[in-house]
């Protein structure tokens, strides 16, 4: 399968405004290109890149005073099959868990797993299986919060949502991923493209999306407490703790988002 994906988004500003933007697909994704995926910006100023602790691709640009627009059109092949869930069994033990999997367990900006730990043994303390907790959680998260772009909240946390009932796709991922690490599962925030293939179309402008993977028999998993089944054709971007790790831009300064569009479709001549 062959996904044309990509974005057109600008912003304004009065002044320069140095800027760090996690819009380029995962490394992990690069080998799937079937064209070049270049980040062009109108008009034409200095960018660079580096890769972040977390393995994300981020650019470093200056917004000039006036605005500045980026915008990316590629081609990627996909496998075209849905997510693949964990086998069924234990979850592994924290004291056998690889080193670099137990940052995914700690308490972090938008995942207060010291709040919501208590609520989380309460729920799912009596789940032995690692896979079968795991959708346990996600089943809850799905019914428990109520979707809606216009419930939208930058500082929204995993303990605001647990509150509010509210939100958006980041939302469901956070809340899922804190009540996930409350339960020694090891769980990482991931943000991308996915695009209504293989599902009826949604009526609303397409956006990046918010999803997790969980760490069980020996590897990663993806889950998504927002759509709360398997989808195709999912293209990560960027991976870490939470939102704060793959914010798809961070503005040092006052810049106003002016124009976002996103486009993620199945080729199909």
């Amino acid at each position: 399968m062959l996904i044309r994906a990509g974005y057109d988004i600008r912003f304004e500003t009065d002044r320069p405004t140095p800027m760090l933007a996690m819009l380029s697909i995962h490394p992990s994704r690069n080998k799937d290109l079937r064209s070049p995926q270049r980040l062009t910006a109108s008009p034409d100023v200095p960018m660079y890149d580096y890769v972040d602790a977390f393995g994300n691709v981020c650019t470093r640009v200056t917004v000039p005073a006036g605005g500045l627009t980026l915008s990316a059109d590629f081609t990627i092949e996909d496998d075209g099959l849905p997510d693949v869930p964990p086998p069924w069994g234990p979850q592994t033990a924290v004291e056998d868990l690889p080193d670099e999997t137990l940052l995914f367990l700690l308490g972090s900006r938008y995942c207060e797993t010291d709040r919501l730990m208590q609520a989380a043994w309460g729920m799912f303390g009596h789940i032995t299986d690692g896979r079968g907790r795991v959708e346990t959680i996600v089943n809850w998260v799905h019914n428990h919060i109520t979707f809606g772009y216009e419930y939208a909240r930058s500082d929204r946390t995993a303990w605001n949502g647990y509150q509010e009932r509210v939100g958006v796709c980041r939302d469901f991922a956070h809340l899922a991923v804190t009540l996930c690490r409350c339960m020694n599962i090891p769980a990482r925030y991931c943000t991308g493209y996915l695009g209504d293939i293989g599902v009826p179309p949604v009526d609303a402008p397409m956006d990046f999306s918010a999803w997790f993977d969980v760490y069980l028999g020996g590897a990663w998993y993806t889950y998504d407490a927002r759509h709360n089944r398997p989808r195709i054709g999912r293209i990560l971007m960027a991976q870490g703790r939470d939102a704060t790790d793959t914010a798809l831009t961070t503005a040092f300064g006052p810049a106003a988002l002016v124009n976002f569009v996103v486009k993620t479709e199945e080729v199909t001549d």
